[in-house]
């Protein structure tokens, strides 16, 4: 099933991206994005694409623009059956997650998520958001989880600024612990510094996601990544419309 956003410059229009040729086309937006706004350190950079061992496991969904054909904003999915047979998630790379196994129903791990800079408006995210409710209804999943990213190319201060805020509404370490392999340096950061969250992490909490412990520093990405666990049946009804069936 797709959805168009309410754009009339843009169709926009949701879709699994399924093969070699799909999957290439989401490790170039990815490049792009990850090499322009980080500097990160990808695989397969040398093909002008992000690319990782993960990628085979994963189901991988996007949005195009239908006026242009491009592919405009994607994200990776792993589910438990997945990381059972790989042995891992993606985020246990960069976390303890303590807990994890005592989840009580199916779980789907979400990286990866880039949207082009042209791009990152409510408008896309709401497609990409409506895909990934078709994909939630489908599994019956009862967890989403993953990482999202804060910059440190300024030594973490933004970061550091961000937890701040975070800590005190989002955090919650009820159903799982995220112990970071790597944590951030320590900074003393003012109490007035004015840090702006990221649209993705801010989409996260505005569904109704909580933060699972303190930020993983992932050197290759120059970022901190901050885990992050959504209950389904605690999505917020203001914003639950961009997962529509899946509440």
């Amino acid at each position: 099933m797709t959805q168009t956003a309410p754009n009339t410059a843009r169709r926009l229009q949701a879709e699994r991206l399924v093969g070699p040729a799909a999957l290439r086309e989401a490790q170039a937006l990815r490049y792009r994005v990850f090499s322009a706004e980080f500097d990160a350190k990808l695989n397969g950079a040398e093909l002008g694409l992000d690319m990782d061992d993960y990628d085979i496991h994963c189901r991988h969904i996007g949005v195009r623009d239908m006026n242009s054909g491009e592919l405009v904003a994607t994200t990776r999915l792993l589910d438990h059956q997945a990381a059972a047979g790989l042995g891992r998630y993606y985020s246990e790379e960069e976390f303890s997650l303590h807990g994890l196994a005592g989840l009580q129903g199916p779980v789907l791990e979400i990286g990866r998520t880039c949207v082009d800079g042209a791009y990152r408006n409510g408008a896309t995210i709401a497609v990409l958001w409506g895909e990934l409710a078709e994909v939630l209804n489908e599994g019956g999943y009862r967890y989403l989880m993953g990482c999202a990213s804060i910059s440190m190319q300024d030594g973490g201060i933004q970061a550091q600024a961000i937890m701040q805020r975070l800590r005190e509404r989002y955090l919650c370490t009820e159903h799982l612990r995220a112990e970071p392999r790597h944590p951030l340096p320590q900074l003393d950061v003012p109490g007035n510094v004015i840090a702006e969250m990221p649209p993705l992490l801010k989409a996260y909490m505005r569904l109704g996601a909580k933060i699972c412990g303190e930020p993983c520093w992932d050197r290759d990405f120059q970022v901190a990544d901050v885990f992050i666990l959504l209950k389904r049946d605690e999505l917020c009804p203001r914003y639950a419309r961009h997962f529509k069936a899946a509440v």
